[in-house]
């Protein structure tokens, strides 16, 4: 019979400052005082338990907005989380700023791949090891370049290029470690589910990881995927439900042995209150009302934004205000920066807020109407229906796009009714992140959108301009007018 330990690991992702409970019905859901007492009473109830987070505790709440990621990483520290990884939305107020947090952390941040290009050295450890009941776990940290696009503003950052160069990474540093004689490897990563299926298919047997908790693609799932005996799970988004791994592990082969893996609701049926996170995170949100809780606007109806790659009825109206406020031909606005489902009747400036968390500039280019064509068909490509994680986009009014998804072409491409001209110029409004990452979201790097005419910042903030344009008119209708048609 093998030496048998338990390890009960719990495990989080793209939480997104989802700090606050909901009533549903007569229950409590969510929030990071149910979680905090969840992972509690595990802790007193099973002495071997670690808990970590797979990456994007920030954006999504005023909270965090408000106070740059503090906020978070005083809520996390009463958490105690034993190890986390970062996830790209860690890198949203600045890298300098990530550093100072993670100086302010009272758990460790690992990752293995984000660097300093002229000299290689790393900006995070890259792994941690961690002994529980004699057992030696070794967690990594893992993103790609795909995720992390966030650091092309930053010139002298790197990070691995791609999914075999990550492998190799990880090769590199259990290879270091298995003299110490390791009986556990996790991977945290935060590349997306089917990534990290891609991941675990290049990992070497003899490296030994026995588990990849992952983020960024919000997948839920119903048990664990096995790639090359590499067990891959998510914990979905927010705080409304925890992961739960209950492993034995054979110390004497350094594997599982078995294993049970379930998501746990996090409710008031089933968690505790921690009353002193409750009462840190009411001081924050007492403050925060004091300044976000005046009324913004009225709409006529609550407005939607269901999904990402399609047209929905926020995705409309923010990009409208923009093209009217700057003046420009198209606005192409990012789908991801719509951070909420519904948002209305009533908007209060939390809300807004909350649903358009990214302040950033818009920079105005001219292209060809060659290159327009070639930017939308590259976001409108196969890869983007079959569930990657893909950059997307709304456009304004006066765009019509019919595509087939048979024959890759336009049926119609029109804007103000008449057909795109490839050789007639556009002026396009993009954001900052979508402005440095053209290539990622278009297909096309910046140099070759940008040889026309020298692109200028038209605007410093987004949202200023929607709060402005939006306080100044009540009871909008929106509805989408399939300016984007995919057939």
């Amino acid at each position: 019979m093998p030496n048998l330990k338990k390890l009960v690991l719990l495990h989080s992702n793209d939480m997104h400052g989802d700090f606050l409970s909901e009533l549903d019905g007569e229950k409590l859901i969510g929030g990071v005082s149910l979680l905090s007492g969840y992972i509690g009473k595990v802790r007193e109830e099973e002495p071997n338990t670690l808990y970590c987070i797979a990456g994007d505790m920030f954006r999504g709440s005023v909270i965090d907005s408000e106070y740059r990621g503090i906020s978070t990483i005083e809520i996390m520290n009463m958490i105690s989380p034993d190890v986390v990884t970062i996830g790209n939305h860690e890198t949203d107020y600045g890298l300098a700023h990530l550093l100072f947090l993670e100086k302010c952390a009272k758990f460790p941040i690992i990752n293995a791949n984000l660097y300093i290009r002229t000299n290689h050295a790393r900006l995070f450890k890259p792994h941690t090891i961690i002994e529980v009941d004699g057992m030696k776990i070794l967690f990594i940290g893992i993103l790609t370049e795909e995720v992390l696009a966030q650091t092309k503003n930053e010139g002298l950052v790197g990070t691995f290029v791609n999914v075999e160069e990550a492998a190799a990474e990880v090769g590199k540093i259990c290879n270091a470690y298995n003299a110490t004689d390791i009986d556990f490897t996790v991977l945290l990563t935060h590349i997306g589910f089917e990534e990290d299926k891609k991941l675990a298919a290049k990992l070497d047997p003899a490296w030994g990881v026995d588990v990849i908790i992952g983020g960024h693609s919000h997948t839920f799932i119903d048990e664990p995927a096995k790639v090359n005996d590499v067990l891959i799970v998510q914990a979905g988004t927010g705080t409304d439900q925890i992961g739960r791994f209950d492993i034995e592990i054979d110390t004497d082969n350094n594997c599982v042995y078995d294993y049970t893996w379930k998501t746990i609701p996090i409710d008031t049926e089933h968690c505790p209150h921690d009353d002193a996170l409750e009462k840190l995170l009411l001081q924050y949100k007492s403050k925060t009302d004091e300044k976000y809780s005046r009324v913004v606007t009225r709409f006529s109806k609550k407005l939607t934004h269901p999904s990402r790659i399609r047209e929905t009825e926020l995705g409309d109206l923010f990009a409208d205000i923009l093209k009217k406020s700057l003046n420009i031909d198209l606005m192409l606005l990012g789908s991801g920066s719509v951070r909420c489902e519904e948002l209305g009747p009533i908007v209060m400036f939390s809300d807004l807020v909350t649903a358009f968390p990214y302040d950033d500039e818009v920079y105005m280019l001219t292209v060809t109407g060659e290159q327009l064509k070639k930017m939308i068909k590259y976001m409108l490509r196969d890869e983007v229906w079959e569930g990657a994680h893909c950059e997307f986009y709304q456009f304004s009014e006066g765009m019509q796009v019919i595509y087939s998804r048979e024959t890759h072409e336009f049926i119609t491409c029109t804007l103000d009714g008449v057909p795109i001209d490839d050789n007639r110029t556009y002026t396009i409004g993009l954001q900052r992140f979508h402005y440095f990452n053209t290539q990622i979201g278009f297909g096309i790097p910046v140099d070759e959108l940008t040889k026309i005419h020298k692109p200028r910042i038209v605007a410093t903030s987004c949202r200023e301009i929607l709060d402005e344009y939006l306080s100044s008119h009540q009871r909008i209708e929106q509805k989408t007018e399939n300016r984007l048609v995919v057939i």
